[in-house]
């Protein structure tokens, strides 16, 4: 494998900004803003994977597809991960090649379609928790129990919604591709939305499953198989902070593992939904032998892999 890999996982506001700016176009120019800053990296010589997420462009999926059950057939939760990697992938391979124009790189990026094993023994199977979709009345949400065997949960007052697994990634599934891909010099676009999770059967053929793996653990394992020389994490703040948005908020510019497990472990320092997965798929990389994780905001990432901001968290 060359030298100089980084995995690259890009959140959601890299791609819609706000509520008043989700069109296909609005996220084309989102993530055009965001392909700049990666560009920069590449051309000073990093050989890089993006990841991204992909719930909004799920949800928006799903919507569609019940407001039309009645004329069309619906879609099921893994085929919408993997509709969203592609158009996804589209958008962030259009955006590369015209960097890649403007700046004299000559390289190509490609869109990997990519699977993700998952446990059917993971205790996430019993205890679904990810709501996916509308909100239901609860006369639809029985119905939808009853019929297609969802589970269902009252979310707050606001309604009824559906809830599906969380599991933990095991296997990248097209591995060998992305290492031969990146072997060839090329910018590869991958496990997008943690991948289209997938089970296994007694004989090893392979199953989608409706299901959702965290985005940032999915890249944190891709960088693992990789040999990735930084996984980077890029989401809507600059740095990572202890008591966010409190008056005794403070920016983090270094973290060992150790103090990030600390962390976790005393709880509320970070948000389960958003930034403590993102701390967890640091320290999950780094004990797996990687050297380098850095969590910053799309605009400040080549100044983060210089050393100039961000959170770096290493293992001492």
């Amino acid at each position: 494998m060359p030298n100089n890999i980084a995995v690259i996982a890009i959140g959601g506001n890299s791609l819609i900004k706000d509520k008043q700016h989700q069109s296909v176009e609005d996220q084309y120019i989102a993530t055009g803003e965001t392909c700049q800053h990666i560009a920069g990296l590449i051309s000073q010589g990093w050989n890089v994977v993006i990841s991204h997420g992909n719930g909004p462009q799920v949800g928006f999926i799903l919507r569609r597809s019940e407001l039309s059950r009645h004329e069309l057939h619906e879609v099921p939760l893994d085929a919408c991960g993997a509709d969203t990697q592609g158009a996804i992938g589209y958008a962030l391979q259009q955006n590369l090649y015209n960097q890649f124009r403007q700046r004299g790189i000559n390289k190509n990026a490609v869109t990997v379609v990519t699977q993700v094993e998952v446990s059917a023994d993971d205790p996430a199977f019993q205890n679904p928790s990810k709501p996916i979709g509308s909100f239901m009345d609860e006369d639809a949400a029985m119905q939808r129990q009853e019929q297609d065997g969802w589970h269902v949960v009252e979310d707050a007052g606001r309604g009824w919604r559906r809830v599906v697994a969380s599991p933990k990634p095991v296997r990248i599934v097209e591995e060998s591709v992305i290492k031969s891909l990146i072997e060839q010099g090329i910018t590869v676009i991958a496990v997008g939305g943690g991948g289209v999770p997938v089970l296994a059967d007694a004989e090893g053929n392979l199953r989608g499953t409706a299901a959702v793996i965290d985005k940032d653990l999915a890249s944190s394992l891709l960088a693992s198989d990789l040999g990735a020389d930084a996984f980077i994490i890029s989401t809507a703040v600059e740095k990572v902070a202890l008591n966010y948005g409190k008056p005794n908020q403070q920016w983090l510019n270094h973290l060992t593992v150790a103090q990030a497990k600390a962390y976790l472990a005393e709880g509320g320092h970070f948000a389960k939904g958003s930034m403590a997965p993102k701390v967890q798929a640091c320290i999950d990389f780094l004990e797996r032998g990687g050297k380098r994780a850095i969590i910053t905001n799309p605009e400040n990432i080549e100044r983060a892999v210089a050393g100039e901001t961000g959170t770096h968290i290493t293992n001492e």
